[in-house]
């Protein structure tokens, strides 16, 4: 499959990649160089060689990054910016999307560099131990010449650093797509160690275990003693000198840190309205729809929103998009959330009672008092952009439905004052059952769209994965649908192709959220190049 530069740069912002990547080594280099060669550190790196040079450059990467990832966890900061459009550029918006991306790969940096780091600093640790300066006591962190070496561990830049060691193993391992899956608890509790992770961090660099000489001039580096006799001009004035440097980690993470706490509180304030439950629909499926209403809440089609319920747990929160959100005549909003995890599974058993049915072919109201919870958000997504095409492809598999599910409501008002002028809709079902979640939104939107003349505005395509789902019928009501009910997968390369000959020359939004292996084919058609000149922006919604 060819690459299309213009496609693949599009789709991967690859100048902020290479910014990012750029920042890293010019300031690894500028660091190892300095530790290297500076004079200041002279008597230092002839004591402990690269082992120096390599955990002080590391160090400098390790605060970068651990500037750098907190920001996108700002999420309300985030969402303000996404939604100021007339500031905000699409380019720009579609790197805001890629903010979970970016604090991956800013994590995946600061675990790979604190290897370097600490292979470093053992290393520096023995030679600290063989090496010890008679000359120079003060540099020294030993107490004397052959002091084992995991006696000097314990100073206090041993300790917190096998600390922070603990936590990022814990973080890292506990943020693998099979735990998020399985069991998003532990992932969610492990992540919020990084509270500690910082405190501790504080803590470690102000340990001074590395000196620098201040009085350079008095005593340059490698000077004859004041007691030679020979004619030279390079004989010390005074003796060395060594201080601590200090600490510069606050100077890189508290901003971030700030804001972070900042926001936070915001969050926290603003999540703390009253919600007031409408009702509670049960949907085939293991599907869960709930409309709820608070005063002064507002959003946008593809936005999500965090749930929190003291009931099933104090301190864990889940995301859910928003399948209805408020409009002028109807301010109520509601997501539809899969039953899937302990977290849901307890929530739905508060939500609905004991004796209800196990599977309905329509939705059923469920009315009792429902536990009290908090809604945090709106947050900015991807799926916000459909509008801002004037094509767009939807990409749907299974439960991925859900923020498209906003973007097709909202087209139930008036859509001519979007851009959009084209909307391609695939959703892809192992059970039919599936597609009843928003069936009577597919046929209501279909008819609606005939009666304004403007069939082609719409093209919904449905594909059922599983043929022996086919053994259910799909009712009269939705006789729009079933004509477009297709069995088997989609042929992505074709359907591309299609909508690319449809679309000569313009910039169509690709918009997925679904399964790794949807997703996964998408990015690498939308970044190879089509003959009709059509260039397709991939965006992909978090799923999973």
């Amino acid at each position: 499959m060819a690459v299309s530069w213009r496609s693949w740069t599009a789709n991967e912002g690859a100048k902020h990649i290479v910014l990012w990547l750029s920042a890293n080594t010019v300031l690894f280099w500028k660091t190892f160089t300095l530790y290297c060669y500076g004079p200041q550190y002279y008597y230092l790196y002839k004591m402990l060689g690269l082992g120096l040079c390599l955990s002080r450059a590391s160090a400098a990467v390790l605060n970068l990054n651990c500037c750098l990832v907190l920001l996108p966890m700002c999420r309300a900061v985030l969402a303000i910016l996404r939604g100021s459009q007339k500031v905000m550029s699409r380019k720009a918006r579609r790197l805001l999307d890629k903010s979970k991306t970016f604090h991956v790969a800013c994590g995946v940096a600061i675990c790979l560099f604190s290897v370097v780091h600490v292979s470093a600093h053992l290393a520096n640790v023995y030679s600290f131990s063989l090496l010890y300066s008679e000359e120079f006591p003060s540099l020294n962190i030993a107490r004397h010449k052959g002091e084992v070496s995991w006696c000097v561990c314990f100073a206090v830049p041993g300790v917190t650093g096998v600390l922070l060691v603990f936590i990022l193993f814990l973080m890292f391992t506990a943020s693998s797509h099979g735990i998020r899956v399985c069991s998003y608890e532990i992932f969610w509790y492990t992540h919020n160690l990084f509270v500690v992770f910082y405190m501790v961090l504080l803590v470690h660099v102000a340990g001074g275990a590395l000196k620098y000489q201040t009085n350079v001039e008095d005593h340059p580096p490698g000077c004859l003693g004041s007691n030679w006799t020979g004619g030279s001009d390079n004989v010390c004035r005074a003796e060395p000198h060594f201080q601590a440097h200090f600490p510069q980690t606050w100077l890189w993470v508290s901003g971030p840190l700030c804001l972070y706490c900042a926001e936070r509180l915001y969050r926290y304030v603003r999540s703390c309205g009253r919600v007031t439950v409408e009702s509670v629909v049960k949907h085939p499926c293991g599907v869960v729809e709930v409309r709820m209403l608070k005063s002064g809440f507002t959003a946008r089609p593809g936005q999500y929103i965090v749930l929190n319920c003291p009931s099933v747990s104090s301190f864990e929160c889940h995301p859910f998009t928003l399948t209805t959100c408020p409009t002028g005549t109807e301010a109520t909003f509601g997501i539809h959330m899969r039953v899937l995890g302990d977290w849901t599974e307890r929530f739905v058993e508060l939500l609905l009672s004991e004796d209800s049915a196990e599977t309905e072919t329509l939705p059923v109201v469920q009315r009792r008092t429902y536990p009290k919870f908090y809604v945090d958000g709106p947050f900015g997504s991807s799926s916000e952009d459909v509008f801002n095409y004037e094509v767009s492809l939807c990409v749907a598999g299974g439960i991925g439905v859900t923020p498209f599910a906003g973007v097709l409501r909202a087209l139930m008002g008036d859509w001519q004052h979007y851009k959009l002028r084209r909307l391609y809709f695939v959703w892809v079902c192992r059970e039919l059952g599936s597609f009843y979640w928003f069936a009577d939104l597919l046929c209501g939107l279909h008819q609606k769209l005939w009666q304004e003349n403007r069939p082609d505005y719409l093209n919904i395509q449905l594909y059922l994965s599983k043929t022996e789902a086919l053994q259910v019928c799909v009712g009269r009501q939705y006789q729009a649908l079933s004509a477009r009910l297709q069995v088997g997968r989609p042929r992505w390369p074709e359907l591309l192709d299609d909508i690319g000959k449809s679309n000569k020359d313009k910039r169509v939004g690709v918009f997925c959220c679904g399964p790794k292996g949807i997703s996964k084919a998408l990015h690498q058609l939308c970044n190879s190049g089509r003959s009709c000149g059509t260039t397709f922006e991939y965006n992909k919604e978090s799923f999973g």
